[in-house]
């Protein structure tokens, strides 16, 4: 366990000067990418020597306040790549696009435009729900998608062709840091309220096993719609059984949630300990809510913070970045690419998975893209280990060791500058 610090806020979407890819698609593009997710039908993408990157993340819905620090991160990556030579000879491409969320097809019609676009690999989505709704159409084209945000322990046995890949933790460890935590502050019965997607599914069930695996109780859990205009009833569930400790699993519709729990009487400044996970820890929940009214409710996100030279970095490619969430992991997912490609000597989706456990596993250690580049161009075997861990990628594309930090909020509702980090294998 050791102390970090972190600065997380509330941030607008955006990326550099690419085409956003949100915004429509033609019926010909629409049509390639419904026929790759059906079985196959899509074209496959073949090497022409330039690595294409390709970007499917938030810039709006539900976790629009992740999306500038990935972006950040992906930019960041491709500016220093091409800074130290390019990738097999020549400069790394970039193409942005918008993930949305699950309540549209945005990400549907952006990767048939990436796929139109002849991308080689692309980095997302952020929520493990929209991906469920475009691998298929991602890998049966021989494209490689990376994520840097995906926690969901439904896509480590997903059958993706061996070109999926995660540089987030899956939540077997989120859950587990999560439902410790929960006990170790003193909490015996525990209430769960989980949107119902892969991820709050999926996030619910390794806290409840953490939970009971240490003799404490969850005595309700209660899937509930993020699409919900309020959520009197859920809460309503909730405060039937009296839990000690409460667990909001959710994105932006946490807001709601909290502010329901407080009406009720079960609130965070009421006697009940209230947890959060990663995809609502972040100061933008707390611009939304009364002042105070998160006071001491501790959150985890996987990962470490964005260490400052990164973070200082990441603020020449966007001034205006004040969320770093995720940005360690979006760098090194595009970097982890971008090595494999070298050292496979190819931009093919599918050469390039082949070498991405090789890149981050045994050899000797290199943690800048100079000198693994260097490595890489020698033939010498390297380990990349990158800004945001050592990653070492498994046969199924899960980093196999991982940090969890555990965030307070303060009686202004940001996250303090402390924080525990716990680390685990996978």
């Amino acid at each position: 366990m050791a102390l970090g610090t972190l600065a997380l806020t509330a941030c607008g979407g955006g990326s550099e000067d690419n085409e956003d890819l949100g915004s429509g698609t033609a019926p010909s593009a629409a049509a390639s990418s419904s026929a790759a997710a059906s079985g196959g039908a899509a074209p496959q993408q073949t090497a022409d020597g330039v690595l294409k990157i390709g970007t499917l993340l938030p810039q709006t819905g539900s976790l629009a306040f992740l999306g500038p620090p990935e972006f950040a991160g992906v930019d960041l990556a491709v500016e220093e790549l091409n800074a130290a030579g390019g990738i097999l000879g020549k400069p790394v491409e970039k193409v942005d696009s918008d993930s949305g969320d699950t309540s549209t097809n945005i990400a549907s019609q952006s990767v048939a435009r990436l796929l139109s676009q002849k991308t080689d690999a692309i980095v997302g989505a952020a929520s493990s729900g929209v991906t469920l709704t475009v691998i298929d159409a991602i890998t049966s084209a021989g494209v490689l998608q990376i994520s840097p945000a995906n926690t969901s322990d439904q896509l480590t046995d997903y059958p993706d062709r061996d070109l999926y890949f995660r540089t987030a933790p899956p939540d077997v460890l989120q859950g587990r840091v999560l439902g410790d935590q929960i006990i170790a502050d003193g909490n015996q019965s525990v209430g769960i309220l989980a949107l119902q997607d892969a991820y709050g599914t999926g996030l619910a069930k390794s806290v409840t096993n953490a939970v009971t695996g240490s003799n404490g109780e969850v005595v309700e859990t209660v899937i509930y719609d993020p699409k919900a205009t309020e959520f009197t009833a859920e809460v309503s569930k909730i405060k039937a059984k009296d839990p000690q400790a409460i667990v909001v699993i959710g994105f932006d519709e946490s807001a709601k949630l909290i502010q329901e729990l407080a009406k009720q009487g079960i609130g965070p400044q009421q006697g009940k300990k209230v947890y959060l996970v990663d995809g609502n820890t972040g100061n933008a929940l707390g611009e939304k809510l009364p002042k105070g009214l998160l006071k001491d409710v501790k959150g985890t996100v996987p990962g470490v913070a964005a260490p400052g030279n990164l973070r200082a970095r990441l603020l020449k490619v966007d001034p205006a970045l004040k969320d770093f969430s995720y940005s360690s992991e979006a760098y090194d997912a595009v970097v982890a690419v971008a090595l494999a490609a070298e050292v496979a000597k190819s931009d093919s989706g599918k050469d390039i998975a082949a070498k991405l456990v090789e890149v981050t596993t045994g050899g000797t250690k290199c943690t800048t893209i100079t000198a693994c580049l260097e490595a890489a161009r020698a033939g010498t075997d390297f380990d990349y280990d990158g800004v945001s861990g050592p990653i070492e990628f498994n046969a199924k594309g899960d980093p196999t060791q991982a940090s969890i930090g555990v965030y307070t909020f303060g009686a202004d509702n940001k996250l303090l500058a402390k924080v525990e980090y716990k680390s685990g294998k996978i």
